[in-house]
């Protein structure tokens, strides 16, 4: 997968051929040792893994065709996998729980795993599995096609979080992918410590919506997550005030919504914010943009920042991760608070 000598620009790190992660871990395994040093994970993001493989074309061949590939990149993906990066970019030590296969592949993914100064000792290495692909091709008008292949073998089990009780036990913030199957993301609320901050990231399972809902601290949905939770669509930022107020009342005291393209809509008991999309750059891809809203919410929270500031720490952590393809992100901390300011003097 990932060569040992990686480019300085994370967001530009690309997965070379079978058999590299035997070289990678042995070449930065000293670096690992020292970005994490002894510290124990303050945040578990339980997640997919993936492999991601970007395509950028002029326009999409019609039927029977073919186009030229101008950019190719294969990443490590995964919606899991995104916001740990993201996480461990901003300095927040962070384990990551998922599945990727027993093979080749797995251990690329590992191994830029912990290249990025992520835990992966909680990442199962499922035998006779495929990892997970995202295939994600761009076009030069800014319009993205994703397709996703996740086998069943590569969704976690309630097993495989057992296996990570202490682990979860342990932190002080867990971060639920709700893509996962239900029966898992159960098993990981019955496993966290009472006090944990539980980010959930997703559409709640109908048949166990309420019994997700209620331990968790903050919810976030993006656009179409949000209607699935509405049952109809959003169309302005008063729909979205309305579904919050009401999931506010089965447990989270934070939720975000994404609302269309105007922004997104933050919610607390005492209060509420609409914030304008932001970019850093032109847009470029948007596919990365709400796992890194995502940590960098949490990485605000983290720091005790209020809802205000967590919501505009998000919205510019999802406004650096859209100008280059593909969802890697490419955060720091001074480059989010500078961004943020943008929102202070927001209408609203």
């Amino acid at each position: 997968m990932f060569t040992a000598e990686l480019p300085a620009d994370p967001a530009a790190q690309t997965m070379p051929g079978p058999g590299a992660s035997e070289r990678a871990t042995a070449a930065t395994g000293e670096l690992e040792a020292e970005r994490m040093g002894t510290m124990q994970p303050d945040v578990v993001v339980v997640g997919q893994v993936a492999r991601d493989l970007v395509l950028v074309v002029d326009e999409l061949p019609g039927s029977g065709g073919s186009v030229d590939v101008r950019q190719r990149r294969e990443l490590l993906g995964g919606k899991g996998a995104n916001i740990a990066v993201s996480l461990a970019q901003l300095g927040v030590p962070v384990a990551l729980v998922g599945v990727v296969g027993d093979n080749g592949v797995g251990g690329d993914l590992l191994a830029q795993c912990r290249y990025d100064g992520i835990d992966v000792t909680a990442v199962v290495q499922r035998p006779e599995s495929d990892s997970a692909l995202m295939v994600d091709v761009v076009t030069r008008d800014g319009q993205f096609h994703y397709f996703e292949s996740v086998p069943r073998d590569a969704l976690l089990t309630p097993s495989d979080l057992q296996r990570s009780a202490d682990l979860l036990r342990s932190v002080s913030t867990v971060i639920l992918q709700l893509q996962q199957p239900p029966e898992a993301v159960l098993a990981a609320l019955d496993l966290v410590n009472p006090d944990c901050r539980i980010v959930l990231d997703g559409v709640p399972d109908p048949a166990c919506r309420d019994q997700i809902l209620e331990p968790a601290s903050v919810l976030r949905a993006d656009a179409h997550e949000a209607e699935l939770l509405a049952g109809h669509r959003i169309e302005d930022p008063d729909m979205a005030r309305h579904l919050a107020r009401q999931l506010l009342k089965k447990g989270p005291n934070l939720v975000a919504l994404a609302v269309g393209t105007e922004g997104n809509l933050l919610a607390w008991p005492d209060g509420d914010l609409m914030l304008p999309l932001l970019d850093a750059a032109p847009v470029v891809d948007t596919t990365g943009s709400g796992d890194a809203f995502v940590a960098g919410l949490t990485w605000s929270l983290l720091r005790g920042d209020d809802p205000t500031r967590a919501g505009r720490s998000a919205t510019a952590a999802a406004g650096l991760t859209v100008s280059h393809p593909g969802g890697r992100p490419n955060l720091t901390s001074s480059a989010i608070d500078r961004l943020a300011t943008r929102l202070v003097h927001d209408p609203n």
